[in-house]
């Protein structure tokens, strides 16, 4: 009865819980860009970078990867290098009064498929996988999507190209280090004219 009552209550199990915005300074956001155009730099790397001791840096980072702000450390894979080319979103509606929750832990559990995401409009849910080629978006589709209780339609959208990658990390915290700087600038001249 609680599915039909309530089909989205079953999100908040199945997505990442909100997360309000972290206090961040100058030196964290120059951090973190050091740390996006090279996620192995040493504590010792960044704290020559920085001018700060390496204890100093050690501690910011742990401060950010407790607040969330730093969430994993990885690797950018060359998927079509590795042998699945194709980019492929799917949209998806579910029946109506089905658990959404239920239907991305069954996407989830698709190797294939790289995110979900929870949208408003039209659709329910938007899903981006890879694939090998077209047979295997077929098997894909046909015997696992499919086959997911509470799906009643989806649309598929193949990639035909990607921009070239760009440095979007890097980029937009740039832009938030500049916008906290000039705030802290104003602030210290309105301070000086008081």
């Amino acid at each position: 009865m609680t599915e039909l009552s309530a089909p989205l209550a079953s999100l908040v199990e199945s997505v990442a819980p909100p997360r309000g915005p972290a206090a961040l300074d100058v030196v964290d956001l120059s951090i973190l860009q050091l740390l996006a155009s090279d996620a192995r730099m040493s504590q010792r790397a960044l704290a020559r970078k920085l001018g700060m001791s390496p204890p100093a840096v050690g501690d910011r980072i742990a401060r950010l990867e407790r607040s969330g702000v730093i969430r994993a450390y990885t690797i950018d894979i060359g998927w079509a290098e590795v042998g699945f080319p194709v980019t492929v979103f799917i949209t998806v509606t579910a029946l109506q009064g089905h658990s959404q929750g239920s239907i991305i832990n069954a996407l989830r559990a698709l190797p294939e498929v790289a995110d979900v995401t929870v949208v408003t409009g039209s659709i329910d849910l938007l899903a981006r996988l890879l694939v090998r080629d077209h047979n295997h978006l077929r098997e894909l589709l046909l015997q696992r999507v499919w086959q997911i209780p509470g799906v009643q339609r989806t649309e598929t959208m193949l990639t035909l190209a990607e921009m070239r990658p760009k440095q979007f990390t890097s980029g937009l915290l740039e832009s938030i280090r500049r916008s906290l700087e000039i705030r802290l600038a104003e602030g210290e001249q309105r301070d000086t004219h008081a």
